[in-house]
């Protein structure tokens, strides 16, 4: 490469590399960043909700992130909830494709893991932030369950196809090791302005943390280990969503206690989520 061409190349990087790490420090990235965190408390709080309603034989059900959206569409205002709800979730998923992207926020350096990390949940709110909208205009009936189903009897007709499925069993099964993991060691406290906490939150702020993370990772762990039997069954059927793993926690002798334990937990995750909100490091 001639040596013009090379400093042009190199003023574009320099360039490129000073406006993301702008947009990371931007206060309204940040302020995007715990609305998406306080929209994701409301999401799971609702799927906690329902399903302790179904434990307590009350009327509720086993949902996924889209039923509860579509649950909170449907109460007095829920359009207009539900367009904070999408803004919330496209705001988090901005911050967190960034953060991928530059390596760093405002307040905190992200190492190689965090930012492989940033960009699945990054994606991932992407795709809840479209199925918030495909409820607004009308559209958007399938459940996780079903469309995990569906997707699974498709990617098993491929050549190779049932190694892909039985991977992205281990992948799930694996980052539900990683979530309890990060509960029970309380390295989430990392992440978090714990000095501008006082003692009792803190303790709440952590209970909470540790619970929540701990029984999402068993839900997590459901979704995988049926993608996984799938695989190894070559029967699309044992594909589970996130309302699915829910529903198979009733199948056992101790089901709606079982189901009780996890409802509340993922209501403990909601809590810590809107905690996160105001003292997650952004």
């Amino acid at each position: 490469m001639k040596p013009d061409l090379a400093n042009g190349a190199g003023d574009v990087g320099d360039k490129a590399r000073r406006g993301g790490d702008q947009l990371a420090g931007a206060k309204a990235l940040g302020w995007l960043a715990r609305a998406g965190l306080f929209a994701r408390g409301v999401v799971y709080f609702v799927i906690g909700l329902l399903a302790l309603e179904l434990a307590l034989g009350e009327g509720g059900s086993a949902t996924d992130q889209q039923g509860a959206m579509k649950a909170i569409s449907g109460q007095s205002y829920g359009k207009v909830l539900l367009v904070l709800l999408a803004v919330g979730l496209a705001g988090y998923a901005l911050w967190r494709l960034v953060r991928a992207a530059v390596g760093h926020g405002a307040e905190q350096r992200d190492e190689t893991s965090d930012r492989i990390a940033a960009l699945a949940s990054g994606i991932t709110y992407v795709a809840l932030c479209v199925v918030a909208v495909d409820i607004l205009v009308g559209s958007g009936s399938s459940s996780s369950s079903q469309k995990a189903k569906e997707t699974t009897a498709g990617v098993l007709g491929w050549s190779g196809g049932t190694v892909l499925v039985a991977l992205a069993g281990l992948v799930l099964i694996g980052v539900a090791i990683y979530q309890a993991y990060k509960g029970i060691s309380r390295n989430f406290l990392e992440d978090a302005n714990t000095g501008e906490m006082s003692e009792s939150v803190r303790k709440a702020y952590t209970a909470l943390g540790v619970f929540g993370l701990v029984a999402r990772a068993v839900v997590f762990a459901l979704v995988g280990y049926g993608l996984l039997k799938a695989a190894i069954d070559y029967d699309p059927k044992e594909a589970v969503g996130l309302d699915g793993a829910l529903r198979k926690l009733t199948e056992t002798g101790t089901g709606p206690w079982l189901l009780g334990i996890i409802a509340v937990g993922l209501g403990g995750f909601a809590l810590y989520s809107m905690a996160d909100a105001r003292y997650r490091k952004v």
